[in-house]
């Protein structure tokens, strides 16, 4: 594994760092104070995305994205995730890679107006009495002729309001194990406005002020069969295959975040001066910024290896699940550690730092939880001794 950065993604990273510099800082404290992002200001800094071909860059060149390996990607990650999140992951958004796995005809119908802005995509998992265990989901479809009906609540949906579709995860059926039943899910493609779909405001969040989540409702509401994503009884298959790197993409915004914080906590702690010293020289200041920098090097190594074998073709999910877990842990530990050097300013919001802490939060637990990440690298572990 090579350490050292290409000129193209040097460029990327110093392209990226400049837009979230530039166009997005100067919003954060506004989308901060009112946990309001206008559509206005979307369209505006959507289009000065869009022309400095960081818009859907996640995206295949061949669909219209710029066909980053994902190194690179999570390179142009992290510097996004630098800004607050309902900025970056509205304004410079990056459809769910999922969407590549619709025919021709979804994608004309989904995938390239996400690409070119027209409109954003959701995806509804999680239900009031299914969070982790997907397979426990109530909301269910059930086949009537050409067509399927619709039924069940999703909810902590992200962005829903604006998303002019969603893909929906339902179950639709059950097989046997040798565990017992166990449900069969299919997803499926649903417009906003279908009849019996509604979108409801969800909850206040702790987490990520601006960005939006979502009650969906699904009331007796009919789909024709060609809104099916992949195949019936695959919706799992299809979600395995395509949302794994998710988890790379958490652990790289964790990454951007943790990296600010401490660049705020190394300069405040070189010029605040108590007790006739800069406060750096003291100890218990000096160890923290060595811990702060030594635990954010460990995770985006565990990111960048990931990122390594996931384009070799040779990432596990054990993998995948130390680098979530461990940029997300260690983003909570450097946003605490850096306001308790800043003191009492630490937590006023004209510094990013109680932002980024509360941000940090809910990073632990969507896209899954640390425990689950535990359990995906305990379980390879145990797997090789086959028990």
């Amino acid at each position: 594994m090579d350490f050292g950065l290409t000129d193209e993604q040097r460029m990327i990273v110093e392209t990226t760092r400049a837009f979230v510099e530039n166009e997005l800082y100067p919003h954060e404290l506004a989308v901060e104070r009112t946990g309001h992002l206008p559509l206005e200001l979307i369209k505006e800094i959507q289009s000065k995305a869009i022309e400095a071909g960081l818009y859907a860059a996640n995206m295949p060149e061949e669909v219209g994205g710029a066909g980053l390996d994902t190194l690179t990607w999570l390179l142009y990650e992290k510097e996004l995730g630098r800004a607050n999140y309902a900025l970056h992951w509205t304004c410079v958004a990056r459809p769910s890679n999922i969407l590549l796995a619709g025919n021709e005809e979804q994608r004309q119908r989904y995938l390239y107006p996400c690409i070119r802005g027209e409109t954003w995509d959701c995806l509804a998992m999680t239900e009031p009495g299914a969070g982790s265990d997907l397979r426990g989901m109530k909301a269910s479809a059930k086949e009537d002729g050409d067509d399927w009906i619709l039924n069940g609540t999703k909810h902590f949906i992200s962005h829903a309001d604006i998303a002019g579709f969603t893909i929906a995860f339902m179950a639709t059926g059950e097989e046997e194990t040798p565990r017992g039943p166990k449900k069969r899910i299919t997803a499926f493609f649903v417009d906003k406005g279908t009849k019996g779909f509604n979108v409801r405001e969800g909850y206040r969040n702790v987490s990520h002020r601006g960005y939006t989540n979502a009650v969906l409702e699904f009331d007796d509401c009919r789909v024709n069969k060609r809104q099916i994503l992949g195949e019936v009884h695959k919706g799992f298959d299809v979600a395995n295959s395509w949302l794994g790197a998710t988890r790379l993409q958490v652990a790289s915004t964790c990454l951007g975040r943790a990296e600010r914080a401490l660049d705020h906590a190394v300069a405040y702690a070189a010029e605040r001066e108590q007790f006739g010293q800069k406060i750096g020289k003291f100890q218990g200041i000096s160890f923290k910024l060595a811990d702060m920098a030594m635990e954010l090097k460990a995770a985006e190594l565990l990111t960048r290896e990931a990122a390594w074998k996931y384009d070799l073709g040779a990432v596990t999910e054990a993998d995948m699940s130390m680098a979530k877990l461990k940029a997300t842990e260690t983003l909570a530990f450097i946003a605490d550690e850096a306001i308790q050097i800043h003191g009492g300013m630490g937590l006023m919001d004209e510094l990013p730092l109680e932002r980024i802490w509360r941000d940090a939060r809910v990073e632990r637990i969507w896209e899954g939880t640390s425990e689950i990440q535990r359990h995906i690298i305990s379980r390879e572990l145990l797997r090789r001794l086959g028990a």
